[in-house]
């Protein structure tokens, strides 16, 4: 009796390796679209005001911020992400480590610019799709203001 009672404890500790683990997630958390609303030109305070404050700075060197990421998820997946911007004169002059669609490359003003207007564009033409399809139905949609 006192052997299964053992054994049977035993085979329950052995199940308890299927332990839900937590997702662990370190450092600055940036999501690409907050990356895509930076642009060239921007001040210090309008950075910190879109990513938050930048996990390294070099008392040395204050040209340059990095953002470090980290996650990993339940099943061990690790993704990261360093982003690092560089400025000239308090104003954001260089970034780099920007991703589009999981593909690391250093994207320039003029082509943030690009992508930011393409989303306008596109939320635009949501907008009169949808104050179309109201329209055929009788239901009126006012703009928002």
């Amino acid at each position: 009796m006192r052997f299964a009672l053992y054994a049977l404890l035993a085979l329950s500790v052995a199940g308890c390796s299927l332990v839900y683990r937590l997702p662990t997630r370190q450092g600055n958390i940036i999501e690409q679209k907050q990356l895509e609303l930076l642009r060239t030109g921007q001040t210090r305070d309008q950075v910190k005001f879109l990513l938050g404050t930048p996990l390294a700075t070099s008392p040395f060197r204050t040209d340059r911020w990095e953002y470090l990421g980290y996650y990993k998820d339940p099943r061990g997946n690790v993704t990261s992400r360093t982003v690092t911007l560089y400025f000239e004169e308090e104003k954001l002059a260089r970034i780099e480590g920007l991703a589009i669609s999981g593909k690391s490359k250093p994207l320039d003003g003029p082509e943030i610019d690009r992508i930011v207007k393409a989303q306008q564009n596109s939320a635009l033409q949501n907008q009169r799709e949808e104050s179309e399809k109201a329209q055929e139905s009788g239901v009126k949609v006012e703009p928002p203001k």
